[in-house]
């Protein structure tokens, strides 16, 4: 199951206050599809020294990780990142001819996707410089500059990354989800070494036991791999995989737990810390409940091998990480929710054998990101809920946060684009949007993660990973819908949190027409839709649409030559995502594969290849990037004569090709091949 709600690609103008007189640089790079933002720290100079030095000490174990990612993505990823570095920060000739330009945006894009294959899409990216250009620039290097293996020739290196650069045949996707294909030996993702599908299914359920109530997140923390014939697992852990990195995110953790906020804290870091010592998923669930049950400390963080999005059995995880802090006055609106809970549970739709009967430990708040890192780098989410085992979240309850200051960047950057003019039906649904439209979407966010994703239960002796690779989208569509239910209902507005009975239309608005239509400006022409968010957004807009044929409640019309969104009846509206609600949480609770496979295929994957020529070219109009990201703030210690932190400053100055070089430098952790 998964978690993280990722930012859509709906940028829709909404009112900002003071937006016009901030002087923050909000801005910071633009390339291929990308525009990278900055986020400010809002409140960092206000914390207590001890806060800020625990903020630093975590932020380094944050980016000390960075390499595990890179090779998670694909063993091949380290090598020609650091190839392209190293022709990139030795070439002398002119910097603006094509193919040195071509590169340099090649590299931009390797650094922000953390590997060669798209971070959204998962198709690898096509090399714009030439392969006697790449060649050539490879032949003026120094060996010692190269990441060549022992006993390697160069020009043999040279042959084998240029062969996985250049030919679109090797590792075309790094996630491939395509029915009836073998997931494990199509996508190019390094969680796996010469095996099948079927054999990791049999791995994994022969270590599987129906009867066990509490059972490990199994294979979440590993590679599989086949040696003299026989599947077995190589644990990331210290003193196995991924050691030389994971010993310094330790050293971190350690340096943090001495300055922790209080007991609760530093038992969670240790906890921490002893899991990636010991590799052992036991000891990650210990220090998963002690994370939940962490509710006191004003400074949180997420560290580790977390969410499985990108595994295309939905198993194993990649590493992430992000280091924040409470914002109290807007954390008022989530405790109202969280504490609001066990209501929202007994009164949902679905059916009562797929409720939970108490709902425990729902805790939620609004959150300032410190720092970013791993598959939170430099794409954020916006809202996460953890942890993401079951039994965890039905005996303890989960933690659900929604970035706010990552909100407001996506928010200020985007002002002004002409995104409502060009998509929006009409002044009325503009209307709505420009006055509801950030305040909708952030309380679907809150609900989504405070609410739905901790919602309804697995029936006794459900497998939890019997969705298998149609999980994630599902999961991701079951909290959606829930907070598309909520949203609507009068309670938000009788518990304050909701302005009046009409808000809610700016976001089912919002919804409707990105699951649609706006989404696609993300799918390159021809493609499928992959990434688990998108589908699950496909398949909810798809499926209400079909079923509004016969009330007319949503449409698809014609204008001018150009397609909108038209919804002509609210409250028909909720009704189908109710439907779509009892029905998807039916799956979930059941371990219907065959049902929740044929929702996510026949909705959630293909794409009307008019109307996405149609999008794309309205938007290109727009000369906007589908896809943003940030560059970090650097923190710096300032120390007295022996070596006593007195303070740490924040920094927002450095660029984009800054960082990312500066942390290939100095979070260099892992050798090229692993």
């Amino acid at each position: 199951m998964a978690s993280a709600l990722i930012l859509s690609s709906c940028s829709v103008d909404n009112n900002t206050q003071n937006q016009k007189s901030d002087n923050f640089n909000w801005t910071v790079d633009s390339f291929a599809d990308i525009e990278v933002l900055r986020y400010r720290v809002n409140g960092f100079e206000e914390l207590s020294l001890k806060q800020k030095e625990l903020i630093y000490y975590l932020s380094k174990a944050s980016i000390e990780g960075r390499d595990i990612l890179f090779d998670q993505n694909n063993r091949w990823n380290l090598p020609i990142r650091r190839t392209l570095e190293a022709i990139y920060n030795n070439y002398t000739g002119d910097k603006e001819e094509q193919n040195f330009s071509g590169l340099a945006t090649y590299l931009k894009r390797v650094w922000f996707a953390n590997g060669i294959h798209h971070h959204y899409s998962s198709d690898k990216f096509a090399p714009s410089f030439s392969k006697d250009f790449f060649v050539d620039q490879l032949s003026q290097l120094p060996d010692s500059v190269l990441p060549i293996k022992d006993g390697q020739t160069k020009n043999e290196f040279a042959e084998q990354i240029t062969t996985v650069i250049f030919d679109p045949t090797v590792y075309p996707k790094r996630l491939n989800q395509a029915e009836g294909e073998d997931l494990v030996l199509t996508s190019g993702i390094n969680f796996y070494r010469d095996v099948t599908q079927k054999e990791v299914e049999d791995y994994y359920n022969s270590l599987k036991n129906p009867n066990d109530s509490t059972p490990v997140s199994y294979g979440l923390n590993s590679r599989v791999i086949k040696r003299d014939g026989k599947v077995t697992e190589d644990v990331w852990k210290v003193g196995g995989l991924y050691t030389e990195a994971i010993s310094k995110i330790v050293f971190w953790l350690e340096k943090a737990a001495s300055v922790a906020e209080n007991d609760n804290q530093k038992a969670v870091i240790e906890k921490l810390v002893d899991y990636y010592k010991t590799g052992n998923l036991k000891t990650f669930d210990e220090y998963a409940i002690l994370w939940v049950n962490d509710l006191d400390s004003q400074i949180d963080f997420i560290n580790g091998f977390t969410e499985s999005y990108e595994d295309p059995l939905g198993m194993k995880a990649t590493w992430e990480a992000l280091v924040n802090f409470k914002n109290v006055e807007a954390t008022k609106r989530t405790e109202i929710i969280s504490s609001n809970a066990q209501w929202f549970e007994d009164n949902s739709p679905v059916d009562k054998q797929f409720k939970k009967e108490t709902v425990k430990g729902v805790s939620a708040k609004v959150i300032t990101a410190a720092i970013l890192g791993g598959d939170s780098y430099p794409a954020s989410p916006l809202g996460i809920n953890l942890p993401n085992s079951n039994w965890i979240r039905a005996e303890y309850g989960s933690k659900s946060v929604t970035i706010d200051n990552i909100s407001e960047a996506y928010e200020m950057a985007s002002q002004g684009n002409g995104f409502s003019e060009e998509f929006v039906w009409s002044d009325s649904e503009r209307e709505l949007l420009k006055n509801y439209g950030l305040y909708a979407d952030n309380m679907h966010t809150d609900l989504h993660e405070c609410l739905g994703h901790g919602s309804g239960k697995l029936l006794p002796g459900v497998d939890p990973d019997a969705l298998k690779a149609y999980g994630s989208p599902l999961e991701e569509a079951r909290a959606d819908l829930f907070a598309l239910y909520y949203i609507a209902d009068k309670k938000l507005v009788e518990l304050g949190i909701m302005p009046n009975l009409d808000a809610y239309k700016a976001e089912y608005y919002r919804y409707m027409m990105n699951g649609l239509m706006t989404q696609l400006t993300r799918i390159e022409p021809d493609k499928n839709i992959e990434q688990a968010h998108m589908r699950n957004r496909q398949t909810i807009a798809k499926w209400v649409l079909e079923k509004a044929n016969e009330d007319k409640s949503v449409e698809l019309k014609q204008r001018d030559g150009k397609t909108f969104v038209v919804i002509n009846d609210y409250d028909k509206l909720r009704n189908h995502f109710a439907e779509l609600l009892i029905e998807i949480q039916r799956i979930k609770s059941t371990g219907d594969y065959e049902a929740g496979k044929n929702l996510i295929e026949n909705y959630g994957v293909k794409v009307d290849p008019l109307l996405h020529q149609e999008i794309l070219a309205r938007y290109k109009s727009l000369n906007l990037a589908p896809y943003k990201g940030f560059v970090n703030p650097v923190y710096t210690p300032v120390t007295d004569n022996d070596g006593n932190i007195t303070d740490v400053t924040i920094s927002y100055d450095e660029n984009y090709e800054q960082q990312m070089l500066r942390y290939s430098k100095e979070y260099q952790n892992l050798p090229a091949y692993n």
